[in-house]
């Protein structure tokens, strides 16, 4: 056989052992952090179905911003009112984790980098497969937090609606991660299990065959990444909450202190003058709400809907950015009696459009289920007051558990029928 006398080149830069110095990287490292993120990515998937569930998706004429998905709505269902604080919980959990795991996901990346330089690029099918989910895996993963983040900074600076986008990158996302995770996942816990049982580690491509001296032990760095992670839970997990804690909320749009006083006083996404709202076509003698139905449409105005039977509820704000507010007074009419104003005698879907002028939700639809709940109401009050310009004067919508962009501001037509 003949041999090859081409002289061998040496890899150099990132494709060279050599280039790796860390004493910290190895299996064991990995591996830590590799099953809080096994844990924390199956809970921020979980919760992020339920947020996707929670709009309604399956009300295509309006709520779907992610239209062809296919069999990937197969979980899709008629999202419940009670707990009235359901989606408060949800989304507050999905945000907030997804913040926390950012440390922890930078390292777990800075710790497997070298895995993405290896040669040859693929040993084997089993080894091709790995190369891929891994490439599908980072990218999956700083898409999907980059634009959340976005999201939740209220910077949409995408090329497109945040909804498909993060709907469609959170499956490919965890496509990756799962096929990565029944690769690797045998590995991590044995390494977990040489942890514990105090035997060496093994030799590995993430061991640095020359390591530079050690600065911090592999324990040392492993609390730098949890002090990261409890540093980002205190100055964001406070805008789920009201009083002090929101104050601790420092990295959040809707952290802080309460924006005003008076019953009108806690947060708001949208001013009126941002939605274009006009004071001549809200006031009294201008503004009449459309409610239409089987039997025609009839034009209430706000004297007409006071002089319904009223209705209070104690219901909280929360939004997909995962910020909310704790349980506010409202009191309107409920949803249920408008619908058997126009002759519907058992609540059915409702089309729900706003005088808002720019907007991806200025016009929102609700499920029978949430019209027939007794707490949904046209609210014109809250906590004891007319509602503000900017939460929604001179009606809104209020459901128990739904998505603050469902909730619509300064409604101006209700159509109540099968969607």
């Amino acid at each position: 056989m003949a041999r090859s006398f081409l002289p061998t080149v040496p890899a150099r830069g990132p494709f060279s052992p050599d280039f790796w110095r860390s004493p910290l990287r190895g299996p064991r490292f990995t591996a830590v952090l590799g099953v809080v993120l096994l844990a924390g990515i199956t809970i921020l998937f979980v919760t992020g179905l339920l947020s996707y569930a929670a709009y309604n998706p399956d009300l295509a004429r309006v709520n779907d911003k992610t239209p062809g998905k296919g069999i990937l709505g197969f979980y899709l269902f008629s999202w419940p009112t009670d707990p009235h604080w359901l989606y408060r919980l949800t989304q507050g959990v999905h945000v907030t984790l997804g913040l926390v795991l950012v440390p922890v996901l930078l390292a777990k990346l800075w710790s497997v980098v070298p895995r993405l330089f290896t040669l040859p690029p693929a040993r084997s099918l089993t080894h091709a497969l790995e190369r891929i989910s891994l490439l599908l895996l980072v990218g999956g993963a700083l898409f999907e937090f980059t634009t959340g983040i976005l999201n939740v900074q209220l910077d949409y600076v995408f090329p497109g609606s945040f909804y498909p986008l993060h709907f469609y990158g959170a499956w490919v996302f965890f496509g990756a991660f799962v096929a990565h995770a029944v690769l690797k996942a045998p590995m991590a816990f044995r390494n977990l299990r040489t942890m514990r049982d105090g035997s060496d580690e093994e030799a590995d491509e993430l061991v640095a065959p020359r390591p530079d001296p050690p600065t911090v032990s592999r324990r040392g760095a492993l609390g730098l990444v949890g002090g990261g992670s409890l540093l980002l839970f205190a100055t964001s997990a406070g805008r789920s909450f009201d009083g002090p804690l929101r104050e601790t909320a420092v990295l959040t749009p809707h952290g802080g202190p309460e924006p005003g006083g008076g019953p009108g006083g806690f947060q708001i996404n949208k001013t009126a003058a941002y939605a274009g709202i006009r004071a001549a076509e809200t006031n009294e003698e201008a503004w009449r709400l459309a409610v239409a139905g089987p039997t025609g449409t009839v034009r209430l105005s706000r004297a007409e809907l006071l002089a319904m039977p009223l209705h209070s509820a104690a219901l909280p704000i929360a939004c997909v950015e995962g910020w909310s507010t704790s349980d506010q007074w409202w009191r309107g009419v409920r949803l249920r009696d408008l619908a058997a104003l126009v002759g519907h005698e058992e609540p059915v879907d409702v089309f729900v459009e706003s005088l808002q002028r720019r907007g991806a939700f200025r016009r929102g639809a609700l499920r029978a289920n949430q019209v027939a709940d007794p707490r949904s109401l046209l609210a014109l009050f809250v906590n004891g007051e007319e509602l503000t310009p900017d939460h929604g004067c001179p009606a809104r919508i209020i459901v128990p558990a739904a998505p603050g962009v469902l909730n619509t501001k300064w409604v101006a037509r209700l159509t109540f029928g099968e969607l």
